[in-house]
């Protein structure tokens, strides 16, 4: 029961997870502005979810550690693997990739994406809470 209601959620649970990541991201670009040779950086947010929701998945396939000796797997880390550069547009003179026009819609779109994963969430408890009562 308790397995059925956390995939429930789960991809809720990423996509906040994907957000905030990326929300930090952005703002370190924008404390780096100003900072001579400082690579702007983003998260691919759609390759993010689709390797964290494949991972979610095929965590069942995982092994199981019984002894402390014994090999861990490598595990993936969907934002990691979706963490890249970004392409400057106009690039300064001292290296500088950050555009605070970019950076700042960007910063604007990612609050508001997280903003509306907040409310799906709320959504969802909502739904299961009125479910769980009515039996």
């Amino acid at each position: 029961m308790l397995s059925n209601i956390n995939s429930y959620f789960a991809s809720n649970e990423t996509a906040m997870k994907l957000r905030s990541a990326r929300q930090e991201v952005i703002a370190s670009n924008i404390a780096n502005a100003d900072t001579p040779g400082y690579k702007a950086r983003d998260i691919d947010f759609a390759a993010a979810f689709s390797n964290a929701t494949a991972a979610q998945r095929n965590a069942s396939l995982d092994m199981r550690r019984t002894d402390s000796r014994h090999l861990t797997s490598k595990s993936h880390n969907a934002l990691e693997a979706a963490l890249m550069y970004r392409n400057d547009m106009q690039p300064s003179i001292d290296g500088n990739t950050v555009d605070m026009n970019t950076e700042m819609s960007n910063f604007t779109d990612n609050a508001m994406r997280y903003q509306a994963s907040l409310t799906f969430m709320q959504q969802r408890i909502t739904g299961m809470k009125s479910a769980l009562q009515s039996q």
